[in-house]
């Protein structure tokens, strides 16, 4: 289950449209179970004297017993979003916490505050939060349930709350201490074939990544010389009379073309890119994970190699270590947990952005061709004519 090949295997049986029968299965399935809802959208500029700023609306409605009512309704911004982040790995160090958008975008995609750009980050601060509701673990962590219910003030005298500096200065020098004992002796097969997996995916979604994006800088090109070639036409009818029908189908032709490479653009941008650059985050956050994981091992070997060259007072080590073996194996059940639901979903995003994405070249193709197909028709026609009308007496 653990092979690459997997990530790129397509099925016959899969529906051709994922926005049809796989996501109409999948909605029907799920509201049933869940209890949770949440929405993130209203984007809201806000200018400062010292920043500029967006904040979004975010609705949650449930049925939960542990919420004081069934709707709220919050205004945050990406700060606040970070600090949940934050707050969620420090609670569950071998939980695989979805990624936040970067602070800043790739350089040269869309301006920062456009509407594009804030859009884009709606759609995944959006995605965000309900990969969090939908996580059987993180949906009931109490940083959470505060983030979509507490108002501005309250939300930031909660973060004042924190651990203090030295509480955190210890727990930098713990984690530092255990990243320099070196590989893991007693890491589990499992995990070092996790580890191997994720080396050749971070690979593989890196340079599809870089492709994706240089197709889609490429095809903006194209359409931005498009939207040039066709009027060229129509001027060019106006001083030539024999041809000007001639030139103004191939003029409409293009701009018909230059629509539908609009939509494929929009295709890519909204379906595929997206994906993509998530998984790509996704990368760094599980190989942290891992990381994470093996401090935990690394901490228990050493406890162990301790023992084992003490001769007097092994009763508390041994107490210690049973503790470690304990924490080991809660955060092995977690990880293998968490390991499995994040494959899952990785290859059904990756499935149905692939399967959208051939859709979209599919109708982008049939467009153009029937576009220029109908202009040939009607050349062929006018051509029969002429010669009819020369033919005769």
């Amino acid at each position: 289950d653990t092979s690459l090949s997997e990530v790129n295997s397509f099925s016959p049986s899969v529906p051709k449209s994922p926005s049809s029968t796989i996501n109409q299965y999948k909605f029907e399935d799920g509201p049933e179970l869940r209890d949770l809802f949440i929405t993130v959208d209203d984007p809201e500029s806000h200018i400062t004297a010292i920043e500029t700023f967006i904040t979004y609306r975010v609705v949650t409605k449930t049925t939960r017993g542990e919420f004081d009512s069934s709707e709220y309704e919050v205004r945050r911004r990406y700060q606040d979003f970070l600090w949940l982040k934050s707050k969620l790995e420090e609670a569950h160090p071998t939980l695989i916490i979805p990624p936040l958008p970067e602070k800043f975008i790739m350089k040269g995609m869309v301006e920062r505050f456009s509407d594009e750009f804030i859009e884009t980050r709606r759609k995944a601060l959006h995605k965000f939060l309900n990969r969090i509701a939908d996580h059987p673990t993180l949906t009931f962590n109490e940083d959470f349930k505060i983030f979509l219910t507490a108002q501005a003030w309250e939300l930031s005298s909660h973060k004042k709350q924190g651990p203090g500096l030295l509480s955190r200065m210890g727990q930098t020098v713990r984690a530092v201490a255990s990243s320099v004992r070196g590989a893991v002796k007693n890491r589990p097969e499992t995990f070092t074939e996790m580890n191997n997996y994720m080396e050749t995916f971070s690979q593989k979604i890196n340079l599809l990544d870089k492709i994706a994006h240089r197709i889609y800088k490429e095809e903006r090109d194209y359409f931005n010389e498009m939207k040039e070639y066709g009027p060229i036409h129509t001027l060019w009818s106006a001083s030539e009379e024999d041809i000007a029908d001639c030139l103004k189908g191939i003029a409409s032709c293009i701009d018909h073309c230059c629509k539908a490479t609009e939509k494929r653009m929009a295709g890519l941008s909204q379906h595929l890119l997206p994906i993509l650059h998530e998984y790509v985050l996704y990368c760094e956050i599980l190989m942290g994970v891992l990381k994470r994981r093996d401090q935990i091992q690394g901490e228990l070997d050493s406890k162990v190699d301790a023992l084992a060259n003490k001769k007097t007072e092994k009763d508390p080590f041994s107490e210690e270590i049973g503790r470690l073996e304990d924490k080991v194996e809660r955060a092995n059940n977690a990880l293998k947990a968490d390991w499995d639901r994040w494959k899952q979903n990785m290859q059904w995003d990756m499935r149905s952005s692939f399967t959208n994405v051939a859709e979209n070249n599919l109708r982008y193709y049939e467009e153009c061709l029937a576009t220029w197909e109908s202009f040939l028709a009607s050349q062929s026609v006018d051509l029969h004519v002429e010669e009819d009308s020369e033919d005769r007496p």
